[in-house]
């Protein structure tokens, strides 16, 4: 019998991961997947003599409010599938949330979390959770800042290198899963090309331009073969990374991005321009890990 595919969802009980549910439902639904509810709770004792009576008593009450918000979690799950009933396991662990839904047993499709968490500071756009767990998981991570549904193609972040190669193929495979168009974006800044004293004089920006678009095209001719009936629409910009994919996102309902871009190194840091996107757009976001 062949396993089902599976959506993991963390969840606090806050607006941020409820909305990060409500999405993950609707996706379930349309994938035909199901859903493992995770929540976890942790106790830092006060004094080694108080250290077992304070956990006793308080993983006693997290573990039973930990148990309402997977219940109230559920039931979200069950509104936001419409008529077809998604199969749902709930799993409340102790420990740092951001290592339990990163250390999974089985492979997940994607990790759900909201944007923010309950440790969230004025003018942080990312919670303490979201950020480590895009950060360090192994799977595709979605970040969720609202449960707005919105209409429009996909955007994908392209830099023409093998980093980017796993995030084209999902950013593929979710426009064809909603049939819409692919936007694949390419844009590097002036930076990126000679100095200041001497670019002017050495590079021929008209030919760069039409190098960028080969390159481009290059990126996703493979890749695209396997999904005709996805339209891509390429672009190709002299601008910041960040701003020339923002841009396209305004008109888009999800957009995706590898987890390390052109400097990448072999740790588990999530790439600037990645961390970057996610701050700017509102629109539900992929982290994909570079070795997918």
């Amino acid at each position: 019998m062949v396993e089902s595919a599976r959506i993991v969802v963390g969840v606090d009980g806050s607006e941020a991961s409820l909305d990060a549910v409500r999405w993950a439902a609707f996706e379930a639904a349309r994938r035909q997947a199901s859903i493992e509810l995770v929540t976890a709770t942790s106790i830092v004792p006060h004094t080694p003599l108080e250290a077992l009576d304070v956990l006793t008593d308080a993983l006693g009450d997290r573990d039973a409010a930990a148990d309402r918000i997977l219940a109230d979690a559920v039931g979200v799950v069950h509104e936001g599938a419409g008529p077809t009933r998604t199969h749902v396991d709930t799993r409340r662990e102790h420990g740092s949330a951001a290592a339990v839904l990163t250390d999974t047993a089985r492979r997940p499709e994607m990790i759900v979390v909201g944007a923010r968490d309950r440790s969230e500071v004025a003018d942080t756009l990312l919670g303490s959770v979201s950020t480590a767990v895009v950060t360090h998981s192994r799977y595709p991570v979605v970040v969720v800042k609202s449960d707005s549904d919105r209409d429009g193609p996909v955007v994908v972040g392209v830099d023409c290198t093998p980093n980017s190669q796993p995030a084209v193929a999902l950013a593929l495979e979710e426009a064809s899963l909603r049939g819409v168009d692919l936007v694949a974006v390419h844009a590097w800044k002036d930076a990126d090309r000679g100095s200041t004293l001497t670019r002017d004089l050495i590079v021929d920006w008209w030919e760069d331009e039409v190098a960028a678009n080969v390159s481009l095209a290059e990126a996703l001719a493979g890749l695209a073969d396997d999904y005709p009936d996805v339209t891509i629409r390429r672009v190709v910009a002299r601008d910041q990374p960040v701003r020339e994919i923002a841009r396209e996102c305004e008109r888009a309902q999800l957009v995706v991005m590898g987890s390390r871009g052109r400097g990448g190194m072999a740790s588990l840091l999530l790439g600037s321009t990645s961390m970057a996107v996610l701050h700017a757009v509102d629109i539900p976001a992929i982290i994909v890990p570079t070795d997918r």
